[in-house]
């Protein structure tokens, strides 16, 4: 691996001899670079240019850059590179499906529809094209399914590569780099981590050549401001010049946190007061969010983001946004916004609006704001982001999801608070994710500077909100681990022996080993002390004997005598045996040949050094014993789970082969995929109509986010599912049991809290009844569909006979009104 020193400066309007020559080189060595950038509108950033020749020279790269720098042009011209050849074919893969939509619109506009592809689950266009735009997971279901569609793949785009960190899809990415054939070149987009070198080391260990390319520079300088009751106050000092302005808190920011946010006259303050907050009380003033619109407004520094870290929170501030009479918009700005909804909404249901709040969600956008969460009906979160990237939106109300790959710059971001919710408790942000909310601030060739505003609470501390903000990225740490399905398809293709070595090449190892090189080098050092220690306890007059037994046995002693320091604690006989055992100890001590020297004192804290870092050493070596092979030991453990229910068996070479109902394994993929294929084994779906059989398989998927989604076991659809159900609960503790004896963590319990709003929804409910019976929101219901949709695509794929027929017209009894709506074909 090689870490590109990024100096080209091509774009520059005066070049010096050396620049020149470089840039002359580059049209020699790199025709197919220099006919990108010519086809371009604008020249190409250093990095970018790094990331192309590495490319061209046959390499792999991983570019790290911070979010809105442009790392998508490096696969585009990975594109350009697979288009000018006859046959070759690129993947782009990425993390959502809206994200996946998004590029795959981009490239239809740019290579047109022929040539361009999606996969995403429950959607497919045109998956023979040459470009073909996928979520990582059907990428990997491809790849263990040896897919014809690999044929003459030259590229693999992997964006947003740190979501490998994810711990519940993280490995997904991870097996996607380790099994993609040899000859693929893989060009992984993250954003900035403080590991890039090691994540490339990775790559470079089992991908081949790979290069590092790492920018630590936004294309859009950020401006950091907090806002004190009603004045934006600069985060840092400015007046320190370029080069400490970042490394010092703006005085004035520490003197107006010590005295309350108050550094002006009472009667400026009350002045301010009067005209941002309408009345009331300056001194204890907080700005409302629409008298905070104002503001930014009059600074000319909207379109604004506020993150607000809940989804009721983000509804709530358009409500009251509407309330204050808050409109951002011109006439014709609503004219075109009301345009482009109706064209994007016509295929819903006239009866759904209402219950969707259609009409007020339409008001809102007419007069500039909206809100972008999780639990938004899809078509309505595309709306938003498209309003807003034509500029018709002016503050958009979001969560952290929102920063989260998906096209949406704004001039400024607002950090209403610093601390969030993480489904257990309040917890503060992280640098890096200060840095993904932040990112989002500065719109690339439209604003000179992004602003990001954090909003005072009382306590917090300008030191701490700087360190958050000066640290600009994060470690990329791996969240892999073996699944059944995965070790099904490995043994399958590799054998038990290889796979485990496979699964040893995984980043997690590779961290685990780095740790253990580290931890190691440690334990060499403290070996040398110990042998250094081990010669100042030697006593040239050989009087000193075993001197470390005899600190032993003075340990025992003071441990003994401090045990009977509270002579309540102890009965008179445990008292006696005491005692006895000191007496014994003592007559020891006096015997022993260093008890004598006229060195004991000294030779005795020696000993002692000595044992408390033999302790440590000891320590030290047992965690390097539990990481090295830790991913082949919980494959092991895995692997005895599946012999011990048959879907494998010991083969006839010694090795271990697959049953027929490992086969169908194979073909599962998903977090509960050897429940499901027990379920499939032991017929629990059999006998169940399709109301019910769609109402079962959401226990597979759902997922409840705190209360949301909680139904008493008397409201469960009777009849046969119940028997179904009681079945599947009984198989899942026996698994349960199973996977905690052979040493792996075992699973939740599945949740009926989707069971009873599904099968009714699946009989055609209503949407208004079967959004009530969930509790869900529109958006949250219709993407719990969806991954209901896919399981049961699956199981119309492996189960037989009248259950694989049942799968399927639940299918077509679920994916309609809302849940059959897409923005990319059907």
């Amino acid at each position: 691996m090689t870490r590109d020193p990024v100096e080209l400066s091509a774009g520059a309007a005066v070049l010096s001899p050396a620049e020149r020559y470089a840039a002359s080189r580059l049209r020699q060595d790199h025709p197919a670079v220099e006919a990108f950038r010519a086809g371009l509108a604008f020249d190409l950033d250093p990095f970018q240019i790094a990331g192309c020749v590495a490319l061209e020279d046959g390499d792999g790269v991983l570019v790290a850059a911070p979010t809105g720098a442009g790392k998508t042009i490096v696969a585009e011209f990975a594109v350009h590179l697979a288009m000018s050849s006859p046959r070759d074919k690129v993947f782009y893969t990425a993390p959502m499906k809206a994200l996946s939509n998004q590029k795959y619109n981009e490239f239809v506009a740019l290579h047109g529809p022929d040539d361009v592809g999606l996969l995403t689950g429950d959607t497919a266009v045109n998956p023979r094209a040459r470009i073909v735009v996928m979520t990582t997971e059907v990428l990997r279901n491809m790849l263990y399914a040896g897919s014809d569609l690999l044929t003459d793949l030259s590229f693999v785009v992997m964006d947003e590569v740190h979501y490998l960190a994810d711990r519940f899809r993280g490995a997904v990415w991870e097996e996607v780099i380790i099994h993609l054939p040899q000859p693929v070149r893989l060009v992984s987009l993250s954003a900035t981590v403080s590991n890039a070198e090691e994540f490339g080391d990775w790559l470079q260990a089992v991908r081949g050549s790979t290069r590092v390319i790492v920018s630590e520079e936004r294309p859009v300088p950020l401006e950091q401001h907090v806002l004190m009751r009603t004045k934006l106050v600069d985060l840092f000092d400015a007046t320190r010049g370029a080069s400490g302005g970042m490394s010092r808190v703006n005085p004035e920011l520490i003197q107006m946190a010590r005295y309350g946010g108050r550094t002006i006259s009472s009667r400026q303050m009350q002045d301010v007061g009067r005209r941002h907050s309408k009345g009331g009380n300056p001194r204890g003033f907080t700005m409302s969010r629409s008298t905070l619109t104002e503001l930014l407004g009059e600074q000319h520094l909207l379109p604004a983001i506020f993150f607000v870290f809940s989804r009721a929170g983000c509804d709530a501030a358009v409500r009251q946004a509407m309330r204050d009479g808050v409109r951002l918009t011109e006439g014709w700005e609503r004219q075109e916004i009301r345009a482009i909804v109706d064209e994007r909404c016509r295929t819903l249901l006239d009866e759904d609006l209402a219950v969707l709040g259609y009409w007020e969600w339409l008001e809102g956008l007419e007069r500039g704001v909206a809100a972008h969460h999780a639990g938004l009906l899809p078509a309505f979160k595309e709306v938003v982001e498209e309003l807003f990237q034509r500029k018709l939106l002016k503050v958009v109300f979001a969560t952290e999801t929102l920063a989260l790959g998906i096209n949406m710059p704004a001039r400024t971001v607002v950090l209403e608070k610093l601390e969030k919710f993480n489904g257990e408790a309040r917890v503060p942000i992280t640098p890096g994710e200060y840095t993904q909310l932040t990112g989002r601030a500065g719109r690339r060739g439209i604003d000179v500077e992004g602003h990001s505003v954090i909003c005072w609470q009382e306590g917090l501390d300008p030191q701490a909100v700087a360190s958050l903000a000066s640290r600009r990225s994060y470690p990329l740490n791996s969240s892999f681990k073996p699944t059944y399905n995965m070790a099904v398809n490995l043994i399958d293709r590799f054998g038990r022996d290889r796979t485990r070595t496979i699964l040893e090449s995984s980043f997690a190892q590779f961290q685990a080993d780095r740790a253990v090189v580290d931890l190691a080098r440690k334990v060499r050092q403290q070996e040398e002390s110990l042998a250094g220690y081990e010669q100042a306890m030697h006593d040239d007059t050989g009087a000193s004997g075993d001197v470390v037994a005899y600190a032993a046995i003075r340990r025992e002693i003071t441990d003994l005598e401090r045990s009977g320091s509270r002579p309540g604690d102890q009965s008179a006989r445990q008292r006696e045996r005491r005692q006895q055992q000191l007496a014994e100890l003592r007559r020891r001590m006096k015997a022993h040949p260093a008890h004598t020297s006229p060195r004991r004192d000294e030779l005795s804290r020696w000993a002692e050094r000595w044992y408390r870092l033999k302790r440590q050493t000891e320590q030290l070596q047992g965690q390097i014993a539990s990481r090295t092979g830790a991913v082949a030991r919980v494959f092991d453990h895995v692997t005895d789970v599946l012999l011990h229910e048959g879907y494998l068996r010991a083969g006839a070479d010694g090795d271990v082969e697959l049953t027929v109902h490992g086969r169908s394994l194979a073909r599962i993929y998903g977090d509960r995929d050897l429940l499901l294929a027990e379920s499939l084994r032991k017929q629990v779906w059999v006998g169940l109509d399709v109301p019910a059989f769609a109402a079962l398989a959401t226990v597979f998927v759902f997922e409840a986010r705190r209360e949301e989604g909680v139904v008493a076991e008397r409201f469960l659809p009777k009849g046969p599912f119940r028997e179904a159900w009681t079945r599947l609960e009984g198989l899942w503790e026996r698994l349960d049991d199973l996977e905690r004896t052979n040493r792996l963590p075992g699973s939740t319990p599945p949740s009926v809290g989707l069971c009873t709003a599904m099968y009714r929804w699946a009989r055609g409910g209503a949407l208004d009844a079967v959004l009530r019976e969930a509790d869900l929101q529109a958006g949250d219901f219709v993407r719990w569909t969806k991954q209901v949709v896919d399981l049961l695509d699956q199981i119309s794929q492996v189960g037989e006979g009248r259950t694989a027929r049942t799968a399927q017209q639940a299918i077509e009894a679920i994916r309609r009104g809302v849940v059959a709506y897409s923005s990319v074909g059907g």
